[in-house]
C-alpha cells in the first residue's frame, strides 16, 4: 500500500488498530500494513459475526480437548 493511500485510509481506524468503514463490505479487509494480513472491519455485521463464530468454534474445540483428556 502507498503511503498516499494509508493517509488518505487514516480516517478509517480507531486508535490506529480497529477497521470501522461503513463502506467497505469485504469481510476480512487487510491491515493497514498489508503483509500483515488482515483485519475486522467493526463497522460491517458480517465481519463481526465472522469474528465470533471463529472464536466459538475455537472455545468449542479447546473445551472438547479439555473435556476429554
Amino acid at each position: 500500500m502507498e503511503k498516499d493511500n494509508l493517509e488518505n485510509n487514516s480516517g478509517k481506524w480507531i486508535w490506529g488498530i480497529f477497521y470501522y468503514n461503513k463502506e467497505d463490505d469485504r469481510i476480512f479487509p487487510p491491515k493497514r500494513i498489508p503483509w500483515m494480513g488482515w483485519t475486522v472491519n467493526f463497522a460491517n455485521w458480517k465481519s463481526i459475526a465472522a469474528l465470533v463464530a471463529m472464536l466459538a468454534f475455537f472455545y468449542f474445540i479447546i473445551f472438547m480437548i479439555e473435556r476429554n483428556s
